[in-house]
């Protein structure tokens, strides 16, 4: 059941990602940067914590989750250190993320010989 709630949140995510790049507009860059800003405000309202609780992995792998990470450790950091926390707060709750990222991204820049698209 655990993984038939992950699969219908991430998938409903997809869907309306889906629909935003049909429909509108938006540019995907647009629509990334909304779906972090959303969770991030789903995060502070409350919602969202209920929902990675619901859904587990569902919530928290897609961007929404990096948003309701990115609260997390803000709430977290301004709690222990005050509103120092504002700042340092993101960056510590993200890092291992964003390593890898920058880690994977410069292994396969090494490893791949790019090729011009004409």
């Amino acid at each position: 059941m655990e993984y038939l709630k992950a699969f219908l949140c991430g998938g409903v995510l997809c869907v309306i990602g889906q629909l935003l790049i049909d429909k509108t507009k938006l540019t995907p860059a647009r629509i990334l940067t909304a779906y972090v800003v959303s969770g991030v405000f789903l995060t502070a309202i409350g919602v969202y914590p209920k929902l990675v609780e619901w859904f587990g992995c569902g919530a928290t792998v897609p961007l929404t989750g990096f948003g309701y990470c990115l609260a997390k450790g803000v709430a977290r950091a301004v709690a222990e250190e005050g509103w120092l926390g504002v700042l340092t707060g993101p960056l510590t709750a993200t890092a291992g993320g964003i390593g890898a990222a920058i880690f994977f991204a410069l292994l396969v820049a090494l490893l791949c010989k790019p090729k011009s698209k004409s």
